[in-house]
């Protein structure tokens, strides 16, 4: 039982996270020592994230034992991480109907466990060390599919469902509370240089494929249709469909991001 978790986390999430891998550890004696190494043995969210994405993320060039240090530091030095992560799982427990509790995302679901080596690529790179800031993406692109620059900017409560085939660009800023499918890209129209990515409000939904080009912004709750082109500002509150996207709809249904609503409003003429 962890009363007072040192790196900022409060501790529900934990506790959760610790009863639900105990009940499954009794349950599939054949994980239990993984479990056991990889949340059971830990006092905090922020050591078992350490623990467990080194496990993920090391490799021949930089072992182990060097990747949990370094992600350690990052989760000592930003404690805001650790919060983040811990809205992130949220994000999933509430919003993916296939999802049993925070266990799962936190071992399996590699949108989660990309976007939290994101969240600590992003740091090292606050940090000037960004030569480790890339190595740390190239890592997240092999194992998860997953290509998100290390500049750029992303909320908290995101969730990255499925997560294959996501890609995002250098000055691209998602915020807090979006929901991005697979196949999703927020890219640039050319060889431009600067600001060039797409700037996502709150609360947006990006569905199957879409893709966002330019620096241009989605507004707050507005929800992109899978498949769309998106070449234009969208306004807040909107739905909108298409190659290029026009807007369909809107106001578009409240919150979408949370309820994963993906169906197109019948409304015209907006």
């Amino acid at each position: 039982m962890i009363d007072n978790p040192d790196i900022g986390v409060p501790a529900p999430a934990w506790k959760r996270l610790r009863f639900e891998a105990t009940a499954a550890a009794a349950e599939e004696p054949s994980l239990s020592s993984y479990l056991s190494a990889a949340i059971l043995t830990h006092t905090t969210l922020g050591q078992a994230l350490s623990y467990h994405l080194a496990e993920k993320l090391s490799n021949l060039v930089v072992g182990t034992q060097q990747v949990r240090h370094v992600i350690s530091g990052a989760y000592e030095s930003e404690r805001n991480l650790v919060s983040l992560a811990e809205a992130d799982l949220q994000a999933v427990l509430e919003r993916d109907p296939a999802c049993r509790g925070v266990l799962q995302p936190f071992l399996f679901f590699k949108g989660f466990l990309a976007l939290q080596t994101h969240r600590i690529a992003h740091e090292l790179w606050r940090q000037g060390r960004e030569t480790l800031a890339f190595h740390f993406q190239s890592r997240a692109s092999e194992l998860f599919d997953v290509d998100i620059h290390p500049a750029a900017r992303i909320g908290g409560g995101v969730m990255l469902d499925h997560a294959s085939g996501i890609t995002i660009g250098e000055t691209a800023v998602v915020g807090e509370g979006c929901s991005l499918l697979h196949g999703v890209t927020l890219g640039g129209t050319g060889k431009e240089v600067g600001d060039r990515h797409p700037k996502i409000g709150r609360g947006v939904l990006l569905s199957v494929g879409a893709k966002i080009l330019g620096n241009i912004t989605i507004g707050d709750e507005a929800k992109v249709a899978a498949g769309s082109v998106v070449l234009k500002d969208v306004p807040a509150h909107c739905t909108v469909a298409g190659v290029p996207a026009k807007v369909v709809g809107g106001p578009s249904c409240c919150q979408p991001a949370k309820t994963m609503d993906q169906g197109i409003p019948d409304q015209t003429g907006i």
